[in-house]
């Protein structure tokens, strides 16, 4: 840990006999248990309960003379010493302003939270973002009228498994669903629309419909005149002409004019009167139109952001945003209750997680770590992989491999885990975390139009503890001595900084027990009582304790029948000391924020300022999380940060555009972007239902690709890619458009030794062989079956009752990295050539050059636009970022940090 003095940050002195009761009257904290070391958040209130400032306020060391050291913003020390000062009348109490002669001095933490979102949905988060601030959809599934998924289902796609109950009794009720996806999935077999699209076509076919619904006249003049800032756009397209409303309706049939559904037919194969049909149908529902995308297209494709981004834009033309039947910000139906004390942000900024390469990633570009080592930018002194198996979830794992058994690149490697996996076998320390079943936790997801939280506990332990037992930690009660998350933070940190001088125990104490360690069951009883609106009232009415209420009956509504988020009106207290831009409707103020929860900081500014709101026709409305408080069509952001061509929603060609491909030469394109829905990541494996139920992954192929390549249903087929192959069988079916490949991920684990390193129920025996490539760095890897899944004997009867064999083969292996160079997603699909296996070949054969990875990702890499942006920063700062740094981190000039000491984690802050 580094430390550094705050300038911006100031030191209030309240001295004297009659300090603590003097505060106690005033303050809104109870200052009665403080002691040096020890300290609160506090506010001072004007007599109508305005908050005039707020603080942390601690006792001083008897060394300092003892009384209140109060920690606050400097440009308000001066200030609130003198109203200090102003109240304590007779009081035997000196109030001083210290600012001059002290400084606070916090801890620093590490930029080192590490994800990974940009193997999975930094697409689509990236094109929401630029749209509403919120980088994820809420659709109102339940109450639509007409459902448009690009997706397979939402299964295979993410966690929001009530979404697909939801849309099943939509249809009940009459509504019509809609797939893009090239293959006919579960859900499109049910749909009343599949539109098999080429892969990464999907952004034209939305364009098209939105062109339809643009030349018909069916679009929702009145929602997109008060919430686009369509103004902005034409102060910057269209500077010449008259700026009106009816203008911008005039340019905007004139740029989508020539997405006709003749064209999208020429790029995605799509009949252009199913896109005239669909669109159509889309316009008719209005306001209760609801749509998805998640990854698929948004993660298989370069410019896959754009498809969210004019996927999008069908909403904002119908109106239906954050309407009954319609999309809504997700933040508008999630809720994260604040912990009892959070750190300062970090003062440093990792530049292996946050290269300038990608200013707009979405988000830390993790999947790089391996070509960022290997080029020398920096090293890693500790890693945590924390519930993550990039070695066999990302592409290119080969490369991890090598860096992960590299100690001059990674100095040691600690796998968090629940299950035994391929990155597991290669870390230093391997500590076992429990599932969500072994641990405390509290969720809240974005399922429907409303706000709950849930509280997950640990199975054992709670019942054991019923029956009379009792226990310090949940490892204790769980099998295995399985850890849970929350308890190892609070146990390392204590050990990390054992008398608190490093900054870091003070977030790990117990605000009930001052010095003492914090516990689990205190972590979340303080949450449950201060944190969750309305919680504590409906505990008290049925003579609970809020932590005993969310123990019973383990989730809470916090909100119901959430719509119009946007258009809540700003009340006169949000209003006062704000300032309205006259030009644009803006509304600003210099109070700072005070979080009502933990959710993203976003929609937020760098300077003195922050955007609370807009004028929308005449009235202050709180708005969408973007600079303009609109939803930006016209993307200012976009455009300043390198990219002008994609400041609006369009269409970016995907690298395995149907032009690049050689039918003759064997050539597809391979869709590796869904998975069957009884699999989840890579921590399914141990679960011997699951995988008697699911273990293959075969290559689907359409019949008439089969016929030209003399294939058949369960023949072995050898696909190459750029930098190596795989063998695998094929399925032939016309469940899949001709000339794309689809092969399911989540399938083909691996284990280097028969007893050890990996479950067995899915995995199977390896030779692992490597030799130096002939590019001259890297190396040839060479991986071949020994054997597949086989009966053996266990401690549990059914592993000798093991039937299966195939567990599927390991595609992502031969996958190079593909970083998007705007929203930073690896861009899954490949361009693939496809021939029938030979005689030297065997199922589940992986050869792979991972020097020629390296120049796959330099190519890649050569497409971005570095920053810094136009303000001299690294990132926009008003884009979501998690564990946002502090504003001075931000700034470019302030150099790199790469050699940093903790990665795969957030740096200590309390319980995850």
């Amino acid at each position: 840990m580094k430390a550094a003095f705050l300038p911006d940050r100031g030191v209030v002195k309240v001295n004297g006999e009659d300090a603590r009761n003097f505060l106690n009257g005033l303050v809104t904290t109870d200052v009665t248990p403080l002691r040096p070391g020890l300290g609160r958040f506090g506010a001072l209130l004007t007599p109508q309960g305005k908050i005039t400032a707020d603080f942390l306020i601690t006792e001083a060391p008897a060394g300092h003379g003892g009384g209140f050291l109060i920690d606050c913003p400097r440009a308000l020390a001066q200030g609130l010493a003198s109203k200090l000062g102003f109240y304590k009348l007779r009081a035997k109490v000196a109030v001083e302003n210290l600012s001059d002669s002290l400084r606070v001095l916090p801890a620093w933490g590490v930029d080192g939270h590490n994800s990974h979102t940009n193997v999975c949905s930094a697409g689509a988060r990236a094109g929401y973002a630029f749209w509403m601030g919120n980088d994820r959809p809420s659709p109102d599934f339940a109450n639509a009228r007409f459902i448009l998924l690009i997706s397979s289902h939402l299964e295979t796609g993410h966690y929001f498994n009530p979404h697909a109950q939801r849309i099943v009794e939509a249809q009940m009720a009459g509504a019509k669903v809609a797939v893009m996806d090239p293959r006919l999935s579960n859900t499109a077999s049910s749909a009343d629309y599949w539109l098999p699209t080429w892969p990464g076509s999907e952004a034209a076919v939305l364009l098209a419909m939105a062109n339809v619904i643009l030349q018909e006249e069916s679009f929702d003049a009145d929602f997109t005149r008060r919430w686009v800032n369509w103004e902005e756009f034409l102060q910057a397209e269209d500077p010449q002409g008259p700026g009106t409303f009816e203008r911008f309706i005039v340019v905007l049939k004139e740029t989508y004019a020539r997405y006709t559904p003749a064209f999208a037919e020429q790029e995605s194969r799509v009949p252009a009167g199913t896109i005239v049909a669909v669109a159509r149908e889309i316009a008719a529902a209005g306001s209760a139109f609801a749509s998805h995308v998640w990854r698929a297209a948004a993660a298989g494709n370069l410019g896959g952001w754009q498809v969210a981004r004019a996927l999008f834009l069908l909403n904002v033309l119908t109106g239906s945003v954050g309407t009954p039947g319609g999309v809504a910000p997700n933040l508008a139906n999630k809720f994260v209750p604040l912990p009892f004390k959070r750190p300062p942000p970090s003062k440093v900024w990792n530049e292996l997680l946050w290269p300038r390469e990608y200013p707009l990633a979405h988000h830390e570009m993790s999947f790089l770590l391996p070509h960022f080592l290997k080029e020398g930018r920096g090293r890693l002194a500790v890693y945590f992989t924390r519930v993550y198996n990039p070695v066999w979830t990302n592409p290119d794992g080969f490369s991890w491999m090598e860096v992960l058994k590299d100690e001059t690149k990674i100095g040691l490697h600690a796998c968090l885990t629940p299950t035994w996996s391929e990155t597991a076998w290669l870390a230093d320390y391997v500590l076992p975390m429990g599932h969500g079943p072994e641990r405390h936790d509290t969720l809240s997801y974005e399922t429907h139009a409303g706000q709950w939280l849930g509280f997950r506990q640990p199975v054992v332990r709670v019942a054991r503890e019923r029956r009379g037992e009792r226990f310090a930690f949940t490892h204790e009660a769980n099998p295995g001595e399985v850890w849970e998350e929350d308890e190892f933070w609070i146990e390392l940190s204590w050990r990390v900084d054992p008398d608190g001088s490093l900054g870091i125990r003070q977030y790990f104490e117990s605000p009930y027990r001052p010095g003492e360690k914090l516990t689990v069951e205190e972590y979340y009883r303080w949450m449950f009582e201060h944190s969750v609106p309305g919680l504590p009232e409906a505990a008290a009415a049925e003579g609970l304790s809020p932590l005993e209420y969310m123990r019973r009956y383990t989730a809470f509504e916090v909100k119901r029948e959430v719509y119009l988020d946007h258009a809540q009106t700003l009340s006169a207290a949000d209003l006062e000391g704000a300032a309205q831009d006259a030009a644009t409707g803006l509304i600003t103020t210099a109070t700072p924020a005070t979080p009502r929860e933990a959710k993203p900081g976003i929609g937020v500014s760098l300077g003195d300022r922050r955007p609370i709101g807009v004028d929308v026709e005449g009235t202050p409305r709180v708005g969408f999380q973007t600079p303009s408080r609109r939803l930006e069509f016209y993307s200012r952001t976009v455009k300043e940060w390198g990219w002008p061509e994609q400041a609006i929603p369009g269409y970016v060609p995907s690298h395995v555009h149907h032009s690049r491909m050689e039918a003759t030469r064997g050539e597809f394109a391979l869709v590796p972007t869904f998975r069957l829905p009884t699999l989840i990541h890579s921590r399914s494996g141990n679960s011997k239902w699951l995988n008697e139920i699911s273990h293959s992954n075969p290559l689907w192929m359409h019949t008439s690709d089969a016929a030209r390549l003399r294939v058949a249903t369960g023949d072995l087929v050898k696909v190459h890619t750029e930098i190596g192959f795989f063998v695998l069988r094929a399925w032939v079916t016309e469940g899949i458009m001709p000339d794309v490949v689809a092969c399911s991920h989540h399938l083909g684990r691996w284990r280097l030794a028969e007893q050890e390193g990996m479950e067995r129920w899915s995995s199977a025996l390896v030779d692992l062989n490597r030799e130096p490539s002939p590019t001259g760095q890297g190396h040839v890897w060479r991986l071949r079956h020994r054997h597949g899944v086989r009966p053996w004997k266990s401690s549990d009867p059914d592993s000798e009752r093991v039937w299966w064999e195939d567990p599927g083969v390991h595609q992502n292996l031969t996958f190079p990295v593909h970083p998007d160079p705007v929203s930073g997603q690896h861009c899954w699909h490949q361009q693939v050539r496809v021939e029938k296996a030979g005689p030297e070949d065997r199922y589940g054969d992986i050869v792979v050059d991972t020097g020629r990875s390296m120049e796959v990702y330099r190519r890649w890499l050569a497409e971005a636009h570095p920053g810094p942006g136009p303000d001299g920063t690294r990132r926009p700062y008003w884009l979501f970022r998690p564990y946002r740094p502090a504003p001075e981190a931000y700034r470019a000039e302030n150099g790199n940090r790469t050699d940093v000491s903790a990665h795969g984690v957030a740096s200590p802050a309390g319980p995850l």
